[in-house]
């Protein structure tokens, strides 16, 4: 997955300049040699074969050549001040950048307090700080910085309200204000993913590290992670609604392996897995609903390498599957619903290559195409006693 982003101007660690003599020295090479290589090419053009000598000369000739010499004199000087004014601006830009480095870090340094902060009312504040602090960043670096400290809030622990002890008024309410400060991190990565690549405030392109995040809720919808790694692996989807409806996966890697889908509802509908790779390998299926209806699967690669539908509903209803690779290699299907009717498969592969239907229901009982699933082959006995639905034409795919 290549993302075509605008790149930054490379950020300099310090300034290099090389010595004031050796630049002159350097600068009237350049131009003697680019003087002598117009002189021989007009030389050339005028088809010269020599110089008229003048024996005497008169004053007229005279003072054309004390002119030339003021004129050789004078260019010199220019060039002389045309390198020392190149070298005072690099040095200029620079005082620039560590100026706006200086101020960032100050600005930075109160956003994190504010952030880490124990009034449920002053961290909110802190972050829209760090946001909009690396909406100003004068580096990218510094923007990944400030990235990384929203991510890493997110990854601190954090207890899900399915976990909260039964009437404990107090834990609820700090639960509640956490929530509210975590929900707000989640929108504002939304937000600046939805901004197109050359918007000077789009983080596409950049990673974020959410691993083994709880989530009981959030809205992803329309993000376009297009470059950089997003990863998410480990991460437990255990209530509420997280909502990457209509979001591009167009770019870099978004990794949900060993992810945990037990609750609540995740909703990939309409979602787009156009390039790069998308890991949802050995993530557990065991509750709630993940919706994929309508996805479109048209490059790249998707895996569920040995994941584990055991409970809950995943949904793949009308998903198109129409370029790349979306591999279910030793997945188990053993219990909930995995819906795939009315899907398309046209092209590309699908890989159920020693997959495991052994309870629950898989259903293609409509899925249309040209081709048929790679190793998805009717188990022992009854289709539908073991719960595999299949269209009549693929009873015959290949093992």
């Amino acid at each position: 997955m290549t993302a075509h982003l605008p790149q930054r101007r490379t950020e300099r660690r310090g300034l290099r300049l090389w010595p004031v003599g050796t630049v002159l020295a350097l600068t009237f090479t350049a131009a003697i040699l680019v003087a002598a290589a117009v002189f021989y090419t007009g030389w050339d053009l005028l088809s010269a074969r020599g110089l008229k000598p003048e024996h005497r000369i008169d004053s007229k000739t005279l003072f054309d050549l004390v002119k030339l010499s003021f004129g050789v004199v004078a260019g010199a000087g220019a060039l002389v001040a045309l390198v020392v004014a190149y070298r005072r601006q690099r040095v200029d830009e620079d005082g620039a950048l560590r100026e706006a480095t200086r101020l960032h870090t100050e600005r930075f340094t109160t956003a994190v307090t504010q952030l880490g902060d124990e009034s449920a009312a002053v961290r909110p504040g802190g972050v829209h700080a760090l946001a909009g602090l690396a909406d100003d960043a004068p580096t990218r670096a510094l923007r990944q910085t400030c990235i990384d400290v929203l991510c890493a809030y997110l990854r601190l622990p954090y207890t899900a309200e399915t976990d909260l002890p039964a009437g404990d008024t107090e834990a609820r309410h700090t639960y509640l204000a956490l929530r509210e400060v975590r929900h707000t991190v989640i929108r504002l990565i939304r937000d600046h993913l939805r901004l197109r690549p050359e918007h000077p405030h789009s983080w596409q392109g950049h990673n974020f590290d959410l691993t083994e995040v709880t989530f009981d809720g959030g809205d992803f919808g329309g993000a376009q992670f297009s470059g950089g790694t997003v990863d998410f692996s480990g991460a437990r989807f255990s209530g509420g609604t997280v909502n990457f409806r209509a979001a591009e996966f167009s770019g870099g890697t978004v990794n949900f392996t060993g992810a945990q889908f037990s609750g609540g509802t995740v909703n990939f509908r309409m979602a787009r897995f156009s390039g790069g790779t998308v890991h949802f390998s050995a993530a557990e299926f065991s509750d709630g609903t993940v919706n994929l209806t309508g996805a479109q699967f048209s490059d790249g690669t998707v895996h569920f390498r040995v994941a584990q539908f055991s409970g809950g509903t995943v949904h793949f209803r009308a998903a198109e599957f129409s370029d790349g690779t979306v591999d279910f290699s030793r997945a188990q299907f053993s219990g909930g619903t995995v819906d795939f009717r009315a899907a398309e498969f046209s092209d590309g592969t699908v890989d159920f290559s020693g997959a495991e239907f052994c309870g629950g229901t898989v259903d293609f009982s409509t899925a249309a195409g040209g081709m048929a699933p790679a190793g998805l082959v009717p188990p022992s006995g009854s289709p539908l006693a073991s719960g595999l639905s299949l269209p009549p034409a693929w009873y015959t795919a290949p093992a």
